[in-house]
């Protein structure tokens, strides 16, 4: 055998055992992320925003409607859910930041999982990259849901399944258990973009996106786990389950009253995600004299064309 067949050969056998593992990580994104709340700052960040009826931009069918209809905000006051988790979509939709961490394999160092950590409201989330399959559709389900991970180039493509029922906006826009959610994070030096595209059969006619922006923070890290929760008394008795009647939500006309933004408007649906929709309110909205709320900034109101 000649020299240059023997290192043909020795190549041949390195490129097809490289390329028999698994590709383990192509960005690091071990660290603490601080969340920069300005996009859907009015839609889903702490604060007086959202409204109770504001699903302007969801794809909500009638079931998702009528569930998000008789929701109260009272709910989260009973004792029973006062310590309650939320499902992985509020990653993107709370306020806090994100620590993620990395699990190794001992024998090559490599990535086997990436794990975000917990809040006080939200279970810590592993996105397994190490092949495995999902569990059955029959599998119980988890606040933090079941996630795998591949890389796609230089962006880590999560997909989670096996949630439980949650929400999709923070004044109780309804998802359910069958909810799944394939989320991309993409690294740009010091940001980080999160993006999540979500598709729930029961509760929404199309798939609804987030997007999310953080920022690598040089302060100590942010605690991997929230602080404990204690169950206390918020003036909600036990047994008790804040709701709305059918047809009798209170705040029906909130958005209305505040932004002049028409009713049907406010109560969702898929054609209200899209700029055309603009087109069918044109003559309709009319910009308010001053302000009641948050509109963005002092002397700022909500155009829509």
């Amino acid at each position: 055998m000649t020299r240059a067949k023997y290192h043909t050969i020795i190549g041949t056998l390195f490129c097809i055992i490289a390329t028999s593992f698994p590709l383990y990580a192509q960005i690091d994104l071990v660290g603490s992320w601080s969340a920069r709340n300005s996009s859907d700052a009015l839609s889903n960040m702490p604060g007086p925003e959202p409204l109770p009826v504001d699903f302007l931009g969801l794809p909500l069918n009638d079931s998702g409607l009528a569930g998000a209809l008789i929701h109260s905000p009272s709910q989260l006051s009973m004792p029973d859910r006062v310590c309650a988790f939320y499902s992985p979509i509020y990653m993107l939709i709370g306020p806090f930041s994100l620590r993620i961490t990395n699990e190794t394999e001992p024998r090559n160092g490599g990535t086997v999982a990436w794990v975000i950590g917990g809040w006080e409201d939200m279970a810590p989330i592993t996105i397994w990259m190490d092949g495995r399959p999902h569990p059955s559709k029959n599998a119980p389900h988890e606040m933090a849901g079941f996630t795998t991970g591949v890389w796609e180039d230089d962006v880590l493509i999560a997909y989670t399944t096996h949630m439980r029922a949650g929400i999709i906006r923070r004044n109780g826009a309804p998802s359910s258990d069958q909810t799944t959610m394939k989320t991309r994070f993409f690294r740009h030096g010091n940001q980080l973009t999160v993006t999540a595209r979500i598709e729930d059969p029961i509760y929404l006619t199309e798939p609804y996106y987030l997007t999310r922006t953080f920022e690598l923070s040089v302060r100590p890290p942010f605690p991997a786990v929230g602080q404990p929760c204690i169950q206390g008394d918020e003036g909600v008795r036990e047994g008790e389950v804040p709701h709305f009647i059918p047809g009798e939500n209170p705040f029906l006309n909130e958005v209305t009253k505040a932004y002049n933004i028409p009713a049907e408007a406010a109560l969702g649906g898929a054609e209200t995600m899209y700029p055309e929709y603009r087109k069918k309110l044109k003559d309709k909205y009319v910009i308010p004299d001053k302000c009641p709320r948050v509109c963005g900034g002092p002397g700022r109101f909500p155009r829509l064309f």
